[in-house]
């Protein structure tokens, strides 16, 4: 299935340096496909967004992948992509951005043409295939509406596509230049949350993380001094601070990286999808 990775040191910028195609034999214990794109995306200085993807299809060099990238911001979002829906193409890889938003989402959402509908003139938004960028265009167009209460917009459209669409999961990570909010729906795939003190666990110690089955690596000197808010789709080391979120449960990171986590979603959508009712794109959700 795609990885999410999520960071936050907000207030501070951080450096540290990504691999998302890092050791690339480990990926046979736990899949036999290879990905289909990956993405990183940060914020400059002045708050714009940078992001770097590509998709990694067979005939496409991969050392974009397995090669370090060492940026500095405030929040990160990191993408592994296995591809459900749309070709493997750069316009859908992931992470997108909207309005000097990041998003990325792990899932599968049915329904694109009733989706596209309830856009309405923010179908404009979409440059490609995928639901993914739909449904943040959907969370965009709910912002516009709210005068950008960002928890409010992720709650409306989830809810919208719980009771109206065939799901999935809509496991999700959006950013902008001083927050992150994570959403995990249903209870499909994991999400999890690590609020990192100084150091770690034992103090002192850089953040070292690996992605044993998405193979993202993320390593930052800077947080052996200062807190960090971290969101995966897998438990990425041995802290013991890691913690699910719970379905239906919304994590927000604010600007002085103060968590709040509260229940949006406390029913399982009414259209659920099965793994096997995902024909073509079940490989893509296959795994934990």
């Amino acid at each position: 299935m795609c990885r999410l990775f999520g960071l936050s040191a907000a207030p501070r910028r951080v450096r540290a340096a990504f691999w998302l195609l890092e050791a690339p034999d480990s990926l046979s214990e736990q899949s036999r496909r290879e990905p289909d794109g990956t993405g990183l995306g940060t914020f400059t200085a002045d708050g714009v967004p940078l992001v770097e993807k590509q998709p990694l299809a067979a005939y496409q060099d991969e050392e974009f992948a397995r090669e370090a990238k060492e940026r500095e911001s405030t929040t990160f979002v990191a993408h592994i992509r296995y591809a459900s829906t749309g070709a493997v193409d750069l316009r859908n890889t992931h992470p997108f951005e909207q309005r000097g938003r990041l998003f990325a989402h792990n899932g599968v959402i049915g329904g694109l043409p009733a989706l596209e509908a309830e856009l309405g003139d923010h179908r404009d938004l979409v440059l490609g295939d995928t639901d993914s960028e739909r449904f943040f265009a959907l969370i965009t167009k709910h912002a516009d509406g709210n005068g950008g209460d960002l928890g409010a917009a992720i709650t409306a459209a989830a809810r919208w596509v719980a009771d109206s669409l065939p799901v999935f999961a809509i496991n999700l990570v959006l950013t902008t230049p001083g927050e992150l909010w994570a959403l995990r729906y249903p209870d499909t795939h994991d999400l999890f949350v690590l609020e990192r003190a100084p150091g770690g666990p034992h103090s002192g110690r850089h953040l070292e993380q690996a992605s044993t089955a998405g193979r993202v690596r993320v390593r930052s000197g800077a947080l052996a001094e200062h807190p960090a808010v971290v969101v995966a789709s897998e438990r990425m080391d041995e802290d013991p601070g890691w913690s699910p979120l719970r379905p239906g449960e919304l994590l927000h990171v604010d600007d002085r990286l103060t968590t709040t986590r509260r229940l949006v979603l406390d029913e399982p959508p009414r259209h659920p999808l099965t793994l096997g009712q995902l024909g073509g794109a079940a490989a893509s959700q296959a795994g934990r």
